[in-house]
């Protein structure tokens, strides 16, 4: 940190990356995790802020990171290790985020995620694939062998796995909104994530007190649903919207609101 103070210039933007990627690697480390990560945090960001050609870096770097682990909780670690502090830590943390959920989803090549403004628009896609039912053909068909997804000890191991996953990535989806600047002309799409939240996640978590896990993950839907009704409301549009949206399946769709309809 003291070297990167001194001479802010002297690491050139590739030994930068290579730099950060390597503290990435380190912060995931087990016994490191259970201390203080300040210090890391703020080595982070001074690196960040020592990068000449940004936001040129930008999707080297994330593309980097969302390689660092095939674990979608050390992902999310990795994502938690930059405090949305400033500009440039507020742009990796979001980006990085909609990146990893569309790896964990197989969906890197499909979308538009480079495209300025359009984190919204692929997040919407997104979501109709984090369907727990979808999480849990994509999951049985990964790691568990033919024949064996019908022991109740493989399903019950299935069924954990598919809420842990979708835990991560309505987290990673939440960063990704929070790291926007929400104005009136993106509005419909925020509603429309509030409409993809509610149809394709809150509605197909079945609780049970035998499965708690499940009860955690309805809490962060709800949560998550609130929080982006508050922003909602604050950036609500004086005119009707009208926005449009390709499924998972390639249909398009529409829809129309109107100011104060919810």
């Amino acid at each position: 940190m003291l070297c990167a103070l001194a001479q802010p210039g002297a690491y050139p933007d590739g030994s930068l990356l290579g730099l950060i990627e390597l503290i990435c690697q380190a912060g995931l480390d087990v016994g490191l995790r259970l201390l203080p990560k300040t210090d890391l945090q703020q080595l982070l960001l001074l690196l960040l802020e020592n990068i000449q050609e940004w936001p040129g870096k930008l999707r080297p770097l994330c593309c980097a990171l969302s390689q660092v682990s095939d674990h979608h909780h050390n992902l999310l670690a990795l994502v938690q290790l930059f405090p949305d502090v400033t500009s440039r830590s507020r742009q990796l943390r979001s980006q990085l985020s909609l990146v990893v959920i569309a790896r964990m989803l197989d969906q890197q090549e499909t979308l538009p995620l480079w495209q300025e403004k359009a984190q919204l628009s692929s997040l919407i896609q997104l979501l109709g694939l984090m369907r727990p039912s979808s999480l849990g053909q994509y999951l049985r068909a990964e790691i568990l062998p033919p024949g064996q997804d019908q022991q109740p000890k493989a399903s019950a191991q299935l069924d954990h796995k598919v809420c842990y996953l979708c835990h991560s990535l309505l987290t990673l989806a939440g960063v990704v909104v929070s790291c926007q600047d929400i104005t009136p002309d993106r509005w419909g799409e925020l509603q429309l994530l509030c409409m993809q939240l509610d149809r394709h996640i809150s509605t197909h978590i079945r609780e049970s007190p035998q499965a708690m896990y499940w009860t955690r993950l309805k809490d962060l839907a709800t949560q998550t649903y609130i929080r982006w009704q508050e922003l909602l409301a604050h950036c609500q549009p004086q005119t009707p919207y009208f926005s449009t949206w390709r499924t998972a399946d390639g249909a398009v769709q529409g829809w129309l609101s109107t100011p104060g309809s919810g």
